[in-house]
């Protein structure tokens, strides 16, 4: 039985998470929307997850809808950029979509990402669902609304607030997923327990072997219970203008470790490490406890996340986190944790203070 999930704004469904075992209810899906077998469908993948999905995801569509399209990118973080989104727009054209055509992204957080903002600029916007394919993008970047790609470098620094009509979710590709990539989702899942909910958290602890050995109850309630935290925080504040901010906790950190390390670490891992560092100021502001502190290391090295690393300078690091689009004025947006599973927003830490959990993640604690 497929679980399914609303999502609201201003008191509005303005479109469902659907997870199932399989792509088999896609098309049924898009014609409960509305979409009528002759308009046209883009799937928008990477050369990753087209060998794997592509073909079966085409089919399935073509029995329902009679112009079905496929556009192929070379897969990794160094095609999110406006290069790649320019190649989807000339293909759009060439094939002369229009705004009542449909875009669907087959794929992890770059397709996501990339996708949806293709289609919120693409004739000033054009219909598209997520049908994700990572755990990352599962429980993160396919819910909430924010499109967009890399700059220079500069990780998402472009994009736009544009929601899906759908989130597809079958959760059986999980399956298929390379262990590093696992990993990566591990460590938004567990951000979320951490900032809002540590039963949640401590269910996850409790449940790893299930979990690791990617049983299918285990995982579906895993998914569910990820994407409940993130929809609830998004549907109150889905511009992040206050509470969503809880959200980038270990970002800031890890963001400037992931382009310091030339995206050779994953995002999630990265996370992870910022989580650390995170923790660990919290630990050093009286919020947390050594044993707290911990424990959270613990947790995230069970679920294969890094707790430290090398390669890079820590003052770099700090500097890199100066240009986080999440500043405000000369101040960083600083996710710390009150306790496990309640955050808050901290304006007001010190550039030593910062560095501190930096160093910490780098194996020189204080």
């Amino acid at each position: 039985m497929a679980k399914d999930l609303p999502v609201t704004l201003d008191g509005n469904v303005i479109y469902h998470i659907k997870l199932t075992d399989s792509f088999q209810g896609l098309a049924e899906e898009l014609k409960q929307l509305g979409y009528q077998t002759d308009q046209k469908i883009c799937i928008v993948t990477d050369s990753n997850v087209a060998k794997l999905y592509a073909e079966t995801v085409k089919n399935i569509l073509t029995e329902n809808f009679l112009h079905v399209f496929c556009y192929e990118f070379q897969a990794g973080e160094a095609s999110k950029n406006t290069d790649t989104v320019n190649g989807v727009y000339e293909f759009l054209i060439q094939n002369h979509f229009d705004r009542h055509d449909l875009m669907i992204a087959l794929g992890g957080g770059v397709v996501g990402d990339l996708t949806g903002f293709t289609a919120a600029t693409y004739l000033r916007g054009i219909d598209f669902i997520q049908v994700p394919t990572s755990l990352l993008s599962q429980v993160d970047s396919s819910i909430g609304g924010k499109t967009g790609v890399d700059f220079m470098q500069y990780k998402n620094m472009v994009g736009a607030f544009y929601q899906p009509k759908l989130v597809y979710m079958n959760l059986n590709v999980l399956k298929t997923l390379p262990r590093e990539q696992l990993i990566s989702g591990f460590g938004e899942i567990l951000k979320h327990g951490l900032i809002k909910n540590n039963a949640y958290f401590l269910w996850m602890k409790e449940h790893e072997n299930e979990i690791l050995d990617l049983e299918y109850d285990a995982l579906e309630e895993m998914v569910y219970q990820s994407c409940l935290i993130k929809r609830d925080v998004v549907e109150r504040d889905p511009k992040e203008k206050g509470e969503r901010a809880l959200l980038n906790f270990g970002h800031t950190i890890g963001h400037a470790v992931e382009k310091l390390s030339d995206f050779g670490l994953s995002h999630g891992v990265c996370v992870g490490l910022g989580m650390v560092a995170a923790s660990y100021i919290s630990y050093r502001q009286g919020n947390l406890t050594k044993e707290q502190l911990s424990f959270i290391e613990e947790t995230l090295k069970h679920f294969g996340l890094q707790i430290r690393t090398s390669g890079q300078n820590p003052e770099d690091v700090l500097k890199t986190t100066k240009l986080d689009k999440k500043m405000v004025g000369n101040q960083i947006k600083f996710i710390l944790l009150k306790t496990p599973g309640d955050a808050y927003i901290e304006k007001n830490l010190t550039d030593e203070q910062i560095l501190e959990g930096i160093l910490y993640i780098y194996g020189n604690e204080n």
